[in-house]
């Protein structure tokens, strides 16, 4: 990690350059309204657009904070400077275009104890790939507008702070749970941003809606949010069951996985939010395959590569590598059976 007197002079260098170079700007009639038309028309579900102004210190000082509690867990890239200033991912960026894809369908997660838990978000195809092939159309099109605009985009991708920068367009608000929520989709989106040196006009930032409702901090079985808006990814089954790499998961999370193999919708599934606005995705690649619904906890766990390979092509779930996938599994049943047997004494 570089060291804080690195970085500050690096954000230093990039004020001192901006104010030392003609603010030189693409040659182009291309208004706000016409971008997000084209958004649209790609198939995105919200956009809007943030000036590169936007977000500062208090977001910079909040990610620090986050960072210094050491609620990152084994999350390095989560320290990367260049998330604290969106110009050392891209010096030229003067706007972001911000975007969002709802993958809600209405199925429903088993409530069979012998089923595993998928998280909504692995049911279909990656969610990277649908995101990425949409955003390349749109930065494509923004630079056949004229021949000196400049884009870069990212879909969960780069260090982007794509959550603050989402409010920071107006998409939706940073929940008490972490997660964005819209007014007309709830949190079961994607997001997406295009970097570019266009200076646009931006949409207002949105106002946070979660009032005094406490759903989501209560019903996470591993008080993982620690107060709101402040989540512990070492508490975190999400975390766990896909970015922790360690042979065995820590008892206080194994003990509590009550069926989840990739992922936890729990903080999303009880607010009051989704349960209200959700709405069935008409993107047909997010649609659940069958094998991703219930699979079976005894079939996971003794999953072989060559199968894994087979089944998760395609998937977001192939970051839950196939010694990762058959201990969660492990896991689940481990505490089942002690669950059963403390039941029977």
């Amino acid at each position: 990690m570089k060291q804080l007197s690195v970085i500050s002079r690096e954000l230093r260098e990039l004020r001192e350059q901006e104010l030392s170079t003609n603010n030189h700007q693409p040659m182009t009639n291309l208004t706000s309204d016409q971008i997000k038309q084209k958004a649209l028309e790609l198939g995105f579900h919200k956009v809007g657009i943030a000036a590169v102004e936007a977000v500062g210190t208090a977001e910079r000082q909040r990610l620090q904070a986050w960072l210094q509690l050491g609620y990152q867990a084994d999350m390095a890239w989560m320290a990367n400077p260049k998330r604290e200033d969106i110009r050392l991912v891209m010096p030229e960026v003067r706007s972001l275009i911000c975007v969002a894809l709802n993958y809600y369908t209405p199925h429903q997660h088993s409530t069979d104890p012998t089923n595993a838990k998928i998280s909504r978000y692995g049911w279909g195809r990656d969610y990277h790939k649908v995101l990425h092939k949409k955003l390349k159309a749109l930065s494509q099109w923004l630079r056949s507008q004229a021949a000196d605009i400049q884009t870069r985009f990212y879909a969960d991708t780069g260090p982007i702070q794509d959550k603050a920068w989402a409010q920071q367009a107006g998409i939706g608000w940073i929940a008490k749970n972490g997660n964005v929520i819209t007014r007309e989709y709830g949190s079961w989106v994607f997001l997406g941003e295009v970097l570019t040196d266009l200076v646009l006009t931006p949409d207002r930032p949105h106002t946070q809606h979660c009032g005094n409702c406490t759903r989501c901090i209560e019903a996470c079985p591993t008080q993982a949010i620690t107060q709101p808006f402040v989540v512990d990814a070492n508490r975190c089954i999400a975390y766990h069951t896909i970015e922790n790499r360690a042979e065995k998961l820590p008892e206080a999370i194994a003990s509590r996985l009550d069926g989840w193999v990739a992922g936890c919708d729990i903080c999303q599934d009880v607010c009051p939010w989704n349960q209200r606005f959700a709405r069935t995705t008409d993107i047909n690649e997010f649609h659940p395959y069958a094998h991703n619904l219930a699979p079976k906890l005894t079939e996971l766990a003794t999953i072989e590569d060559g199968e894994w390979d087979r089944r998760f092509t395609g998937s977001a779930l192939r970051r839950v590598k196939p010694e990762m996938l058959r201990r969660n599994a492990r896991a689940n049943l481990e505490s089942s059976a002690t669950i059963v047997y403390s039941d029977s004494l």
